[in-house]
């Protein structure tokens, strides 16, 4: 079985679903595997605009089959409301093509109303969080008192489990944020009318793969947010609540079947960070606002606006080691288009010592230096361009410049939003 990973090499927002999307082609499966609704992937296929928050990627390609996997934590609310978008936009979305693990961890509404009540209680030292109730979510996993959508069957259960939740959520809420405590026929009454719309989705996503595996078809596992916003490994505490590299992508589905040939990382040509937290190359200047004006900088899911910087090395080699990238994708170059001069951070400055990795100290990357290198920019538009020797020099330039610095191949280059606005090199 011949895989492909899809990865974030940065802070998230790379612009994985478009290249999940035009991966897709000859691939049957296509799988999340960590993540909730906090990600968004916005896709463009012939003009039409395509905004993806639990559904993976590949539903806009006929015949493929979706699945999300255990390691997602899934509101069942805005998933029923992402299948009427979807299908109102002509998608089918129907159980035969998208299919959900019945592990999957149900966010409810208290896990929501505990993390927006938690943020708002941070002031000055708040991580950023969209208040989905991704974070709460995984703490219930983790403390084995999660409910499951296989949870869904049985709505004894189903209340037996929301009243043992809410016996200490409701604590916190009232006691330590002062927010108005939820009931158990009000949280019922949400969540149980949805059984019927989420059931026929459940299936057994580990098995599911197996028996792609064995009939030699192809999978590829999406992943959401990016390398540094994961739990462990990213610039904690300013993180997500999962693993977010390419080693989750067994135990997010259940699959640890050998032939994962790809792993490919998404980079976006410049680096943009949604939140808070350290973000060493961020231009505060009117680079920084054409960055984001041009790029369309705001976010998918909250819409709010994305610190935009100069493309950072250092964070790009702990991608590639973290993940065992094999090749990445290039995405928003035609963003660069008219800025004179470039920067790339090629090197850190850290207590008086220059490093090539990021410092692994809590809050570490915070102190660093920048140390740029320049090249020369470009001024001609790039969406018109369908292949990477139609690419002004100073462009091609900067793409083998950044392919050398990672130590690896760059084999799509994105030069507008359109899924037919990619070369393949």
């Amino acid at each position: 079985m011949s895989n492909i990973v899809i990865v974030g090499a940065q802070w998230g927002d790379e612009g994985k679903g478009k290249i999940v999307d035009l991966l897709s082609g000859d691939i049957q499966y296509v799988v999340r595997f960590q993540g909730g609704n906090n990600a968004g992937h916005t896709i463009i296929v012939d003009g039409k605009k395509y905004v993806l928050h639990l559904v993976p990627s590949g539903i806009l390609h006929d015949g493929k089959v979706c699945l999300i996997g255990n390691g997602v934590v899934l509101d069942p609310v805005i998933f029923a409301h992402e299948l009427d978008v979807l299908a109102g936009q002509g998608v089918d979305v129907s159980p035969s093509r998208l299919k959900v693990s019945a592990k999957t961890h149900l966010i409810m509404p208290y896990h929501k109303a505990l993390d927006m009540a938690r943020e708002k209680a941070a002031a000055e030292k708040k991580i950023g969080t969209t208040g989905r109730g991704i974070g709460p979510c995984y703490e219930d996993k983790a403390a084995r008192i999660g409910i499951r959508a296989a949870d869904l069957a049985d709505l004894s259960l189903l209340k037996a489990k929301i009243a043992t939740a809410l016996r200490e959520k409701n604590v916190l809420l009232a006691s330590c944020y002062g927010v108005d405590p939820l009931g158990v026929e009000e949280v019922f009454a949400e969540i149980a009318p949805l059984a019927s719309r989420l059931l026929p989705y459940l299936t057994d996503v580990s098995s599911e793969l197996e028996a792609a595996r064995k009939a030699g078809k192809k999978a590829l596992f999406e992943g959401a947010q990016g390398t540094h916003l994961d739990v462990d490994h990213g610039t904690y505490p300013f993180v997500t609540s999962s693993n977010t590299v390419a080693g989750n992508t067994a135990a997010g589905t259940g699959f640890a079947g050998s032939g994962k040939d790809r792993i490919i990382g998404i980079l976006k040509a410049y680096t943009t960070r949604v939140g808070e937290g350290p973000f060493p190359t961020e231009l505060h200047d009117a680079v920084g606002e054409t960055l984001r004006r041009n790029g369309g900088e705001f976010g998918a899911t909250t819409g709010r606006p994305r610190r935009c910087g100069w493309q950072d090395i250092v964070l790009l080699r702990e991608s590639v080691r973290l993940n065992g990238l094999t090749e990445i994708a290039l995405t928003k170059l035609d963003v660069l288009s008219g800025l004179s001069e470039i920067k790339i951070c090629v090197a850190y400055e850290y207590r008086g010592q220059r490093t090539d990795y990021p410092p692994q100290e809590e809050n570490g990357l915070g102190a660093v230096t920048p140390v740029y290198e320049n090249m020369p920019g470009w001024s001609e538009p790039l969406e018109q361009y369908t292949s990477f020797a139609q690419l002004p020099e100073a462009a091609r330039a900067y793409v083998r410049r950044l392919e050398e610095l990672a130590g690896v191949p760059i084999t799509l280059v994105s030069v507008g939003p359109d899924r037919e606005q990619t070369i393949s090199r």
